[in-house]
């Protein structure tokens, strides 16, 4: 696409109720994990409505790889603030999260109540090798945009070989790519320049509403005043929620518990949700007993195939906690479920609106400064690596669920096969997939038992 096709002039400016529209229908679409939602942005965003240019996208995506979160939705809330101040960033970043937060309560409600539903069972069969699918062809999209050159491919392998063969923690692998990125930067500038090899972006969508040369707006700018506000109002946010809850209910109360717990493990989310997933499993199994084993291994089910952030788990880890300790009586376990599940993901997202109000206007005052965006173009290269990870941590948990020891699973490698070339050829959404996929696999799971006998595997 050139300039000539896509339109001569940015598109007309975009109102704070139109913005709403699109955060609120983007939660609900949100499927794919990370790597499918920051492409889904993209192509919303950049290609599409020409909100944004992919140099500026690029710029607020890579600061956001560098925080502790998730970076899908703090790239949402970075977004909404650049083009409507706080409120568009408070907006964009909570609902993004909204729909994924009632939709989990209410599958964790169903959970707790009614058991294992074969239907569910079924549909998740399905939906899981289409998610498999979903961030490969995301990998796929990234790397299309972002590798533009040998210098990129080469950190992008060597990221994957780091975390995939050497099992590198993700903070480490960021750190050394940032540090190659500053020294390609001053040796081969033009090799690290965001997006594109010889300093240009591979593709050209359009004049966009904020464009690369696109002033910086009043509201953006780095304000000494303004950042101490903020960090005031988001200590007072914490600190007034976790000490109401501790005067309620004591210190060591499930509830108040929760708050703290939480608190430090959206601090320690680099990497996005599976790098934090350990310390969340050895803290409310092994160490606050709220849920088992199985529980939080559902819950993961249950993450990777609803829209919003995978960290969204947590919301289902706070609904089980909520509802096995009984919080408000054996009369209101749903009361009790709803309630946790809510205090979870207050405390797991609000350092991330802080990090991007706060941060934001020191990021937008380096988005044309080599020496910054050469390390964040480097980053960049090496999240590609890491995302095909993520994708050959799914196939290998989809495709052989009991180990190499044992035969793989056909029907999923079907299934998944099938949802790749649903999204490569025919260029199909993402809803479409996980739905066909999602019917797949609960016809397969009646029909297993007969297939079986009939030498099908």
């Amino acid at each position: 696409m050139n300039d000539t096709q896509a339109g001569s002039t940015p598109p007309p400016t975009v109102s704070l109720k139109q913005a709403f529209w699109y955060w609120l229908k983007l939660g609900f679409i949100s499927f794919g994990g990370p790597a499918g939602q920051i492409a889904l942005m993209h192509q919303d965003l950049v290609e599409n409505k020409r909100w944004i240019s992919e140099r500026r996208y690029l710029h607020a995506l890579n600061y956001c790889m560098l925080l502790p979160g998730p970076e899908a939705q703090q790239l949402a809330t970075y977004i909404g603030w650049l083009m409507h101040s706080s409120w568009g960033g408070v907006i964009a970043g909570g609902l993004f999260v909204l729909p994924s937060l009632v939709i989990l309560i209410g599958l964790s409600w169903i959970y707790m109540a009614y058991g294992h539903l074969p239907a569910v069972a079924g549909a998740l069969y399905g939906i899981k090798p289409a998610v498999t699918a979903i961030v490969v062809f995301a990998a796929y999209r990234i790397g299309a945009r972002a590798l533009n050159n040998a210098w990129l491919w080469a950190i992008a392998a060597l990221a994957f070989l780091a975390i995939f063969a050497l099992r590198v923690p993700f903070p480490l692998i960021v750190l050394v790519a940032g540090l190659l990125g500053a020294i390609g930067g001053k040796l081969a500038p033009n090799y690290f320049n965001l997006g594109g090899g010889h300093g240009k972006s591979a593709k050209h969508f359009g004049p966009a509403l904020i464009d690369d040369d696109t002033p910086t707006p009043e509201h953006a700018r780095f304000n000494p005043g303004k950042l101490v506000k903020l960090s005031i109002i988001g200590l007072a946010l914490w600190s007034g929620t976790l000490g109401w809850l501790c005067t309620q209910y004591g210190w060591d109360a499930a509830l108040t518990q929760m708050g703290w717990f939480f608190s430090k493990a959206a601090l320690l989310t680099f990497g996005g949700a599976y790098a934090v997933l350990p310390y969340v499993y050895q803290g409310t199994v092994d160490h606050y007993h709220w849920l088992t084993p199985t529980q939080m291994i559902d819950g993961l089910a249950l993450g990777e195939t609803t829209p919003g952030p995978l960290i969204m788990v947590v919301t289902f880890v706070g609904f089980v906690a909520g509802w096995s300790q009984a919080l408000f009586g054996n009369e209101h376990l749903f009361l009790a479920g709803a309630v946790a599940a809510t205090v979870v993901t207050y405390f797991t997202f609000l350092p991330s609106f802080l990090l991007i109000l706060a941060g934001g206007p020191l990021v937008e005052s380096t988005h044309n400064n080599l020496k910054f965006t050469a390390p964040l173009t480097s980053i960049t290269a090496a999240v590609v690596g890491v995302i095909l990870n993520l994708a050959a941590f799914f196939a290998y948990h989809v495709f052989w669920p009991k180990g190499f020891a044992d035969a793989w699973d056909g029907f999923a490698v079907l299934i998944s096969v099938t949802a790749l070339l649903a999204l490569f050829r025919y260029k199909a959404g993402v809803i479409p997939v996980i739905a066909c996929s999602g019917a797949m696999g609960l016809v397969l799971i009646y029909l297993k038992p007969w297939l079986y006998q009939q030498g099908l595997n």
